[in-house]
């Protein structure tokens, strides 16, 4: 009975930093699926991701945050975009940004706030709902995992179901925005 014990301390004892190991990567991390055009062809539709949680982004950094038009209008269901960062606080406010937030030349990004752009030709970013308070950030995109697997059972003709895939977050929906809060690993 007393080699039990031992042994059952030292199970305990790595069970107990398992689940502390698997709590600090869930709140640094996310994942996230990709569906639609608008970061194409950087990130293309069915593609996962792995978001650091982080508000500390940089010029040229792809991100995920929550989608500024979802309570002004905007389709309730797609809460969180992926876009990339164009301009930073104190950065000049790029031209094609300047009308929708009211900027002359020479006009800088405010502080807390960034100026985000998709990567395709067409896309919704700063240009249309313009600054995004850095509050709204959940990350920035660290990895790719690869492409989700096609649903075997679909028919090639048809329109396949913006369902996550088991395990991850739900998807980006239309425009590369994300469809319900990211989920983590």
């Amino acid at each position: 009975m007393s080699t039990l014990r031992p042994a059952a301390a030292i199970a305990l004892g790595v069970t107990a930093t398992f689940l502390v190991g698997v709590g600090l990567v869930r709140s640094r991390v996310a994942l996230v699926r990709v569906t639609g055009s608008s970061m194409a062809p950087t990130f293309v539709d069915g593609e996962r991701l792995l978001v650091r949680r982080t508000r500390r982004v940089r010029r040229g950094d792809a991100v995920v945050f929550r989608n500024p038009t979802q309570f002004d209008g905007g389709d309730p269901d797609l809460s969180w975009m992926v876009k990339r960062v164009a301009a930073m606080p104190g950065d000049p406010v790029p031209a094609e940004v300047r009308d929708r937030v009211g900027a002359g030349s020479g006009t800088r990004v405010p502080p807390n706030s960034l100026v985000l752009r998709g990567d395709a030709a067409r896309t919704q970013d700063s240009r249309h709902f313009g600054y995004v308070p850095t509050s709204t950030l959940l990350g920035v995109v660290v990895g790719r995992l690869g492409t989700a697997d096609p649903d075997p059972g679909l028919d090639p003709g048809s329109d396949p179901s913006p369902d996550p895939v088991p395990g991850l977050a739900p998807g980006f929906g239309p425009a590369g925005r994300l469809s319900a809060s990211p989920t983590t690993p």
